[in-house]
């Protein structure tokens, strides 16, 4: 009999998938349902793995993307330091014109704002009482002129004695000094100016009742106006007699005038440690008194230096930065070193040249090496990556 030798078939290995790993899991064969859970949880990871991909993308794009900046381009001009101080204006010749009599005024010649001169007639006060005082004294001293005349033939006849002579001598003289005070009287029922100027203020009425030293007007020089402004003792050898300052009023922001240093106070004052310093003006214009003033004193001029405009800086702490423009559309950020500066420009540091230009506008979020766009560039191309739906991601691009 023949021996039949048994072979054993070795089953084929099946693939071990996520479906197989499911089923060995859970022990027991995936029906129709459980055939659709695993498609979703498939399909959940496929597309948690493509935003993953696309966020990162983003990402990556959006840190290479050029920022939009405006530029303009260095030039020289001429800079002054100026040491800047504020005061209120004042006149040096103003002078308050008082009466100098009691008596009622009956005749108003000016009003406030009137221009005059030294000397002019402003008001005068009833003169009856003054007027007969002096006549009297003027018949007093007629009536003693005469018998001193006739003493004096006498005396020179020597028929009155060296002692009569004297005393007429005497009267005269005390009658005649009588006169003068009564016509000084007199004149003060007449207010003049004394001094040369605008009427600022009339204190008084027609009719008014004044006193003796009541004050009638106020009269102010305007061409004497002046500023004493305070600048730091530090600032003693910068300050010279007839250096220019730059004048700007509050109510007139949009005009400079011009003035000159008049005078510097020899002393420092010991509580402030402050130098005094006046300065007058040779037009006024529309200055008076009283108003409240910016004054820059030049104390360093340079007619042609590189200029940076302020509203290109940008600041990180207490220093102050600028961005340069770059050949490939990049910018240097360039910190700046102190130097002459005025309210619009700063003097430019050895680093930026003439022709150089710089960021005006944008620079709030640039970097030193950031990429940047101008205003005549193009339109940077977008990327337009395909959306790939969940069939496309299973399945391949058709």
């Amino acid at each position: 009999m023949k021996q039949t030798t048994a072979t054993a078939i070795e089953p084929k290995a099946k693939p071990f998938g996520l479906k197989t790993q499911i089923r060995t899991i859970l022990g027991y064969p995936l029906g129709p349902y459980l055939s659709a859970l695993y498609l979703l949880i498939v399909l959940s990871l496929l597309t948690a793995c493509s935003e993953g991909q696309q966020s990162k993308d983003e990402k990556k794009s959006r840190s290479t993307k050029a920022i939009p900046v405006e530029v303009t381009e260095i030039k020289r001009g001429p800079i002054e330091r100026l040491l800047m101080t504020s005061r209120e204006l004042e006149a040096e010749q103003e002078v308050k014109v008082v009466s100098r009599t009691a008596n009622r005024v009956v005749q108003l010649l000016v009003e406030e704002g009137d221009l005059v001169t030294k000397g002019q007639l402003l008001a005068s006060l009833e003169d009856d009482i003054q007027r007969t005082a002096l006549a009297k004294a003027e018949n007093q001293a007629a009536k003693s002129r005469e018998e001193f005349e006739r003493q004096e033939s006498l005396y020179k006849q020597k028929l009155i004695s060296d002692q009569m002579f004297r005393d007429a001598r005497y009267d005269l003289k005390q009658l005649e000094l009588s006169v003068e005070d009564a016509k000084r009287e007199f004149a003060y029922t007449e207010i003049r100016a004394s001094i040369s100027g605008t009427i600022s203020s009339r204190l008084i009425k027609l009719g008014d009742e004044i006193g003796n030293a009541q004050q009638l007007f106020n009269i102010v020089d305007f061409n004497s106006i002046v500023a004493r402004l305070y600048v730091p003792e530090k600032e003693l050898s910068s300050l010279k007699l007839n250096q220019e300052v730059r004048v700007t009023a509050t109510a007139f922001p949009d005009q400079q005038f011009t003035a000159h240093v008049l005078r510097i106070s020899p002393i420092v004052e010991a509580n402030s440690g402050m130098i005094k310093v006046t300065i007058a003006f040779k037009e006024i214009g529309p200055l008076r008194p009283g108003m409240y003033v910016d004054a820059g004193i030049v104390v360093e001029t340079k007619p042609n230096a590189v200029l940076i405009p302020k509203r290109a800086l940008a600041y990180d702490g207490d220093q102050q930065f600028v961005f340069r423009l770059l050949d490939d559309r990049t910018v240097e950020r360039i910190r700046l070193e102190p130097g002459l500066e005025d309210p619009y420009w700063l003097e430019s540091p050895q680093q930026i040249k003439e022709g150089d230009q710089i960021v005006i506008a944008g620079q709030t979020g640039l970097k030193d090496a950031s990429k940047v766009r101008l205003p005549g560039d193009p339109e940077p191309e977008e990327k337009k990556e395909e959306k790939q739906g969940w069939f496309a991601g299973l399945f391949g691009k058709k």
